[in-house]
């Protein structure tokens, strides 16, 4: 490192002292844009996290209104759900109070969404800054 510095002043007619400064400085300015990186990212992940919480929150409230008012088993009517393994298809037969019967098929159950659902949270991927030398090409770039 101690010869690429002196090749490097000389090269340039500075002191091998102020190339030293030089490169401290691009790691320091290279940290500090890294850091308001990394800010942004926690700054967006807390801002979705406060929704999804806002969001079971008020789902937590619906769910105790609906436990105060009636039982839930009374506000549902009667449902048999049959899948057919072969087509992967659901069927629902709904049986209402007044004798009546609905079937319901659906495709492919499994991208069918619930409000209930527990499914993870996803949150972006976090951003890198990578310094750059003058002419150096960025490697998802060199494909292009």
């Amino acid at each position: 490192m101690q010869k690429q510095k002196l090749a490097l002043a000389k090269q340039l007619n500075l002191r091998p002292r102020q190339v030293e400064v030089w490169f401290q400085n691009r790691r320091a300015r290279t940290k500090l844009k890294q850091t308001e990186v990394d800010c942004e990212y926690l700054k967006r992940c807390c801002e979705t996290l406060t929704e999804e919480n806002r969001r079971l929150q008020k789902e937590l409230q619906e769910l105790r209104a609906l436990k105060t008012s009636q039982p839930f088993y009374m506000q549902l009517p009667a449902t048999t759900l049959t899948m057919c393994p072969s087509c992967e298809r659901v069927a629902t037969t709904t049986t209402s109070s007044s004798g009546t019967t609905t079937t319901t098929t659906t495709t492919n159950p499994s991208t069918t969404t619930s409000t209930t659902s527990s499914k993870p949270l996803s949150l972006p991927a976090k951003p890198r800054l990578f310094p750059l030398s003058h002419g150096q090409v960025q490697p998802h770039h060199a494909a292009s």
